[in-house]
């Protein structure tokens, strides 16, 4: 059975390095991200804030931002 050593291990380590940064009140100050939406307030995944540095929206706000600005 997986322990807490075990969980911590199997993280990725750019996921451990932004996680440390939040701890020590760093997140952002790299293009980390926002942890909760501009919009609608959610928290933004770590996933998409390691994938997309700087990100302010979530997934489902960035893509009703993309169409409305194709609106015009």
């Amino acid at each position: 059975m997986p322990d807490f050593i075990d969980d911590i291990t199997d993280r990725d380590p750019r996921e451990m390095a932004a996680l440390i940064d939040i701890a020590r009140g760093d997140a952002g100050k790299e293009g980390l991200g926002a942890p909760v939406c501009a919009w609608c307030d959610s928290p933004i995944p770590m996933a998409r804030r390691l994938a997309m540095p700087g990100c302010t929206l979530c997934v489902s706000c960035q893509e009703d931002k993309e169409h409305l600005k194709e609106r015009g």
